[in-house]
């Protein structure tokens, strides 16, 4: 096998090994929020440090296998899209970290109401992300594509539970309730964006095999 091969094998293998990292922090600032476990939030931490190195590393695997190599055709564009694919998992992290920290804070208080919409729709992104994921490791498009069409279950759950929280502030006006509304809404918005990371890397996945670039499609 070509040094080239198997530099770009390792490339794979990277990124995959930061996706299970991601995975690993949204996991545990959900079951911050979800179980009230105000410990889950070391985990998001330590983790983050490992993600925002891994993000360094392969960037610079990127770019040294452009500059000596200088691909073309599908190499590069597989090269490009890891690239793109590591900066949204990286913010993929960041979001997870932002729903720990506000989660720290909300559930000091008690349950404004059962949280029933945010877990359905962190069910929804967690396996878009698991889907997106398996589609770059596989070259699958039509995976990548299935994964598009939840997007917008997604967005209708955050108006939804957007929707819910302003009710409760029109009946309710003590600060804490007006805090930890806020928070709530704070975090259906990162877990939205979650989702918007997994459609990001889909996209990437359909550019990387077909050449296609639908991130932005003509009228």
């Amino acid at each position: 096998m070509r040094h080239f091969d198997v530099e770009m094998s390792n490339l794979q293998n990277h990124l995959l090994d930061m996706a299970g990292l991601v995975q690993k922090m949204i996991q545990a600032a959900t079951n911050e929020l979800v179980s009230r476990d105000p410990n889950q939030i070391d985990a998001v931490l330590s983790l983050e440090k490992e993600v925002n190195i891994q993000e360094i590393v392969i960037d610079d695997k990127c770019l040294k296998l452009i500059a000596l190599n200088q691909p073309a055709g599908a190499d590069l564009r597989f090269i490009t899209s890891a690239m793109r694919i590591n900066s949204d998992l990286e913010r993929m992290g960041d979001e997870s970290l932002n729903i720990a920290k506000m989660s720290l804070d909300l559930i000091k208080y008690p349950e404004i109401k059962p949280l029933v919409n945010i877990p359905k729709m962190i069910g929804i992104v967690q396996n878009m992300i698991i889907d997106c994921i398996k589609s770059f490791n596989t070259s699958d498009s039509d995976l990548a594509m299935s994964v598009l069409s939840k997007d917008n279950e997604v967005d209708a759950l955050r108006d939804a539970i957007i929707s819910e929280l302003k009710t409760v502030l029109i009946k309710l006006h003590d600060s804490d309730t007006i805090q930890r509304a806020t928070d709530l809404m704070f975090i259906a918005k990162s877990i939205e964006r979650l989702g918007d990371h997994a459609t990001n890397v889909c996209e990437d996945v359909i550019f990387m095999v077909h050449g296609k670039d639908i991130r932005h499609p003509r009228a």
